[in-house]
């Protein structure tokens, strides 16, 4: 099993350190700031095998190259943006594989936020990276994407194991927990896990991991093919696709 980190950075961020025991090796998922993930380095003796970029955001690029001159570390991303990264030593496409020690990660094309984001699946310990495609009860904006798109990423990643905790690099959770008691103020599974956030946020703690199981049952991101839900929204026979942009929609403008 993979001993996960949690660092946080910036005013909500957070960067993943992942060690794998067996044999020491080290990847951080979207490291934007280098100082914390080398503090974080420094009780492993300063190894790093592997940055593991999901999209080219600085938030979540802006330590790569102070870390791999640190630590000679490489870095991995989307080929398919590879121009706007600093740099890249392996571009990852749908389905390859990233070994880390004897854990292995798949990559999963999940584009909408960015045109390029990509997602990291280490499937036999149950651990998604899906940077700023899916959050804690919300979704990413859609900066490079329309609805279509970013529906089929979330929907492949709704296909990923119950079991599956959503590692997303940002603490949204309580202010998209809001938005989704507005859209949907009758959802129980909703108002027990914004009752559970509430808690959890007023004592300083963090809310991620969430679990795929609990995103899928309380997401209205990941609910758009709910008829109850579309017909609250009043597009009852609408796409899944229809309804979730129309989710978006509303969430850019909530306040």
């Amino acid at each position: 099993m993979l001993d996960i980190q949690r660092l946080p950075a910036f005013d909500d961020n957070y960067l993943w350190l992942l060690r794998e025991p067996s044999s020491g090796a080290v990847a951080v998922v979207d490291p934007g700031d280098a100082e914390v993930v080398l503090a974080a380095l420094s009780p492993l003796g300063g190894r790093l095998d592997w940055i593991l970029n999901t999209h080219h955001h600085p938030d979540h690029v802006g330590g790569n190259l102070a870390l791999k001159q640190a630590t000679g570390c490489r870095i991995a991303g989307p080929a398919k943006d590879a121009a706007r990264f600093p740099s890249i030593d392996r571009g990852v496409v749908e389905g390859d594989t990233l070994a880390l020690g004897a854990s292995s990660a798949r990559v999963i094309e999940t584009p909408g936020h960015t045109r390029g984001h990509i997602s990291w699946w280490f499937e036999a310990e149950h651990a998604l990276f899906c940077g700023d495609t899916l959050f804690s009860l919300g979704c990413g904006r859609l900066f490079e994407g329309d609805a279509d798109t970013m529906w089929r990423s979330l929907s492949k990643l709704m296909a990923l194991p119950d079991a599956t905790r959503v590692y997303c690099a940002h603490e949204y959770t309580l202010a998209n927990a809001r938005f989704a008691l507005a859209v949907d103020p009758d959802h129980a599974p909703l108002r027990a896990r914004f009752a559970e956030v509430k808690a959890l946020r007023a004592r300083g703690a963090p809310t991620v991991p969430s679990t795929l199981g609990e995103e899928k049952a309380c997401n209205p991101f990941l609910r758009a093919g709910d008829p109850a839900l579309a017909a609250r929204l009043g597009l009852a026979g609408a796409s899944a696709a229809a309804v979730f942009g129309e989710l978006r929609r509303r969430k850019d403008g909530f306040r």
